[in-house]
């Protein structure tokens, strides 16, 4: 009987090895056509990354995998992977990002893009939006809001000055892990981060180190370096900080929200044709007048236009102006949203469209 699993496990394991060398040809027929779009973009001056068609690779195999077995992220990833491969060989990109390596936005960066892409790490949204508009970089990934501290009004004032694009959004799940040189909870004495991670870590911080001193850092992937260097010190960043500046994980899925959300958007120079679920982003200012804000809301909502944001900022102009940054569903090219601009150009102070890009899926980190 052991000897017949022997054999039946060894035809598996060829049939195994035939299909890996059959998942290696097509792998490489798919390069050699993918170099062969590249020549004719470049010919055409065409940008190498098309979110709106990366999307429908992506929709086309999660929809071939239907009833399959094998798990619709991993397979998202391993395609991501691929995508980046055939990036690559058309032409490199150089993306800039809030770092240093090992942030947050470092590993939205490498989740969207893959791995085979040259991330530039700049010190804040402001280099980043510059490395983009000075061509230094095709792309810039900066962090936009959080689903428990709000707008980064950093990434929305620099908007306004700016004729970069949104072309892309990326929805990250943010998990926070204990790391240190430590093996013992208990005989850390310091802990390192940024104050935002304090903030989403607070209940599980009072529960467990209460009587810690917390140093403030200017990020996570800082706090992890800084811990590096110490003893007993400790950082409060995401694993993959651990793995770069080999660190224990004393403990993981320390936030106090499980659902605890960031989202990120891609910026360049490139506009998005329609897919089958866009969105779009503008900024405004209303005439001061009675009832302008609701005017403004009206030519959406009389239409059916669906608004899942909107928020204000000062103009930084004039004391008591607002601007505001409304989120869309919906496609700039869709003649509902032509038509709502084309109305709210005669009726608003300024307006300007920060992009119509595909709707972002969730990455879990």
């Amino acid at each position: 009987m052991a000897e017949e699993k022997k054999q039946q496990l060894n035809q598996l394991r060829s049939r195994i090895d035939e299909l890996d060398s059959q998942i290696i040809d097509k792998l490489n027929e798919r390069l050699r056509v993918a170099i062969k779009i590249g020549r004719l973009k470049s010919g055409g001056k065409i940008p190498v990354f098309h979110p709106e068609r990366e999307k429908q690779v992506i929709s086309n195999i999660v929809g071939h995998n239907s009833g399959g077995v094998f798990p619709k992220n991993l397979l998202i990833n391993i395609y991501t992977e691929i995508m980046s491969a055939s990036r690559s060989l058309q032409s490199p990109l150089r993306i800039a990002y809030l770092g240093p390596k090992a942030t947050y936005t470092h590993m939205a960066l490498c989740r969207h893009f893959g791995s085979a892409v040259e991330g530039i790490p700049v010190e804040s949204i402001e280099e980043t939006f510059r490395a983009v508009e000075n061509g230094k970089t095709a792309y810039g990934v900066v962090p936009v809001e959080n689903s428990t501290e709000g707008v980064v009004t950093h990434t929305l004032d620099r908007f306004v000055d700016s004729q970069l694009n949104i072309v892309s959004e990326i929805y990250m799940n943010i998990s926070h892990c204990l790391l240190s040189r430590c093996t013992d909870i208990k005989a850390i004495g310091k802990i390192y981060s940024h104050p935002q991670s304090f903030s989403q870590c607070r209940l599980w911080l009072n529960s467990n180190l209460s009587s810690v001193e917390k140093m403030e850092t200017s990020s996570n992937s800082r706090a992890a370096e800084m811990a590096a260097e110490e003893e007993s010190a400790a950082a409060i960043a995401g694993k993959i900080a651990g793995g770069v500046y080999d660190l224990n994980i004393l403990a993981s899925h320390i936030e106090d929200n499980p659902e605890n959300m960031t989202r990120f958007l891609v910026i360049g120079k490139d506009l998005c044709k329609p897919t089958d679920r866009d969105k779009t982003s503008l900024v405004c200012s209303v005439k001061d007048r009675p009832g302008a804000l609701h005017d403004l809301l009206s030519a959406f909502s009389s239409r059916n236009i669906n608004m899942t944001r909107i928020e204000s900022r000062p103009t930084r102009k004039k004391a008591w102006q607002y601007l505001f940054f409304i989120d869309l569903e919906g496609h700039v090219e869709d003649p509902a949203i032509r038509q709502t601009l084309e109305e709210l150009e005669e009726t608003t102070q300024y307006i300007h469209v920060l992009g119509s890009y595909p709707v972002g899926s969730t990455v879990f980190e």
